[in-house]
């Protein structure tokens, strides 16, 4: 029988995260996923791209990950909002010796740098191609029998598997949630001109379209995007042609970044909402997706899940200080109390402005503008969602402010 402090079910991005995480701090994990990683670390498994935020990022440099991500990331010196291309905006810019909002990467770079460095924690114990087949979390600590046919022991159970999580399911944790009657397509492009480091959300009324500013490549300037479109028009979405997506494209862009070409892979999924009423039980914590997914309209959802781990360490690492167990209640309930009203904050401000910018007509639209415009002449406020962009909003753990805790 296998032994470590946390079993952490979910090898993911946040999962990966975490397992690194806590090897940082002495905390040795089991990671079990399913996946393997041939399939998962492939080129062609993920063309979407995650912009992440400013405490986040320090994060992954304080436990190491941020010397594999090298300067593959590309940095956000700029957000611009817009309602259309109709005059009336919102700038969010940070001045030349400030940390960049964000740092776009390409998911595959974000996580093969993830997966090689919990493979390389000492103590991680990484088992891809596996999955738990029945787990027992009591007074004594949880226990797993694995597909493998190992049985494993920790003091805490991790559920990280993701928006489906079996593990959240299983511990008949009480789940909010709807669907939205909209579909992500993302992909990317090449353009004429510079980005300028700027991503660009702009509103129309079936949805946004984000632009995100990548590194250049051969071929020169190229931007990742994320284009809302109404759920029955995605299919029709992925079967036209390059030109035809281009042409449409570029009427959303108004032209600005010049001429379009080279469209990326095209891949598309459906937008929904959920959030888990409590995301702690015995023995038991919830992280990201497993515990909350929102709409992609602000960049936060990997963020939110980076936060999750962040907390989750440092409630962890000062418990085992105090000689406490990791799974034991108190600790459960301050992660449950620290990410709780963070985490329902940032998903009714998502959702409220997914249904804000989707009202129709020339009225809604023109209160729009002038609410963008209006809070574009208040630095307090705007200084208010620069600190919950770059994930500095609230109670911020150690992690997130780059230290170790």
């Amino acid at each position: 029988m296998d032994k470590a402090d946390i079993l952490i079910l979910g090898g993911g991005l946040v999962g990966s995260a975490l397992a690194t995480a806590l090897d940082a701090h002495g905390i040795a994990s089991i990671v079990v996923d399913m996946a393997d990683p041939e399939t998962i670390l492939a080129a062609a498994h993920d063309g979407r791209a995650s912009a992440i935020a400013s405490a986040p990022h320090r994060m992954l440099q304080a436990i190491g990950v941020g010397d594999r991500l090298g300067d593959a990331g590309c940095p956000i010196r700029s957000i611009r909002v817009s309602d259309g291309l109709a005059p009336g905006k919102l700038d969010f810019d940070v001045s030349e010796d400030e940390d960049a909002l964000g740092t776009m990467y390409e998911n595959r770079i974000l996580r093969r740098a993830l997966h090689e460095s919990a493979k390389a924690a000492p103590r991680v114990d990484l088992r891809m191609k596996t999955h738990a087949v029945s787990v027992i979390r009591d007074a004594h600590g949880v226990t797993a029998e694995l597909s493998d046919g190992s049985t494993v022991r920790a003091s805490l159970l991790i559920g990280a598997e993701g928006r489906n999580s079996p593990t959240r399911d299983t511990a008949l944790l009480r789940v909010a949630r709807w669907q939205y009657d909209h579909a992500a397509i993302v992909t990317s492009f090449h353009h004429e001109e510079s980005h300028e480091n700027i991503a660009f959300e702009i509103f129309y009324p079936e949805g946004p379209f984000a632009i995100l500013p990548l590194n250049d490549d051969e071929h020169g300037h190229r931007s990742a995007i994320v284009w809302t479109v109404r759920r029955d028009q995605a299919p029709g979405m992925l079967k036209l042609s390059e030109r035809g997506v281009l042409a449409e494209a570029m009427k959303k862009t108004g032209g600005f970044l010049g001429e379009l070409s080279r469209l990326g892979p095209r891949s598309t999924y459906p937008l929904g909402f959920h959030h888990a009423a409590t995301i702690t039980a015995e023995r038991l914590a919830l992280v990201g997706d497993a515990a909350h997914g929102i709409h992609p309209i602000a960049g936060q959802g990997v963020n939110v899940g980076f936060r999750d781990v962040a907390a989750l360490v440092e409630v962890l690492v000062e418990g085992k200080r105090l000689g406490l167990d990791p799974g034991d209640a108190q600790l459960l309930k301050r992660y449950e109390r620290w990410r709780s009203l963070d985490t329902m904050m940032v998903s009714l401000a998502t959702d409220g402005l997914t249904r804000l910018f989707g009202i129709p007509g020339r009225t809604a639209s023109r209160v729009r503008r002038f609410g963008l415009s209006a809070v574009d002449r208040m630095p307090p406020l705007k200084a208010a969602f620069m600190g919950e962009a770059r994930g500095e909003s609230g109670d911020v753990p150690k992690l997130l402010q780059g230290m170790t805790v």
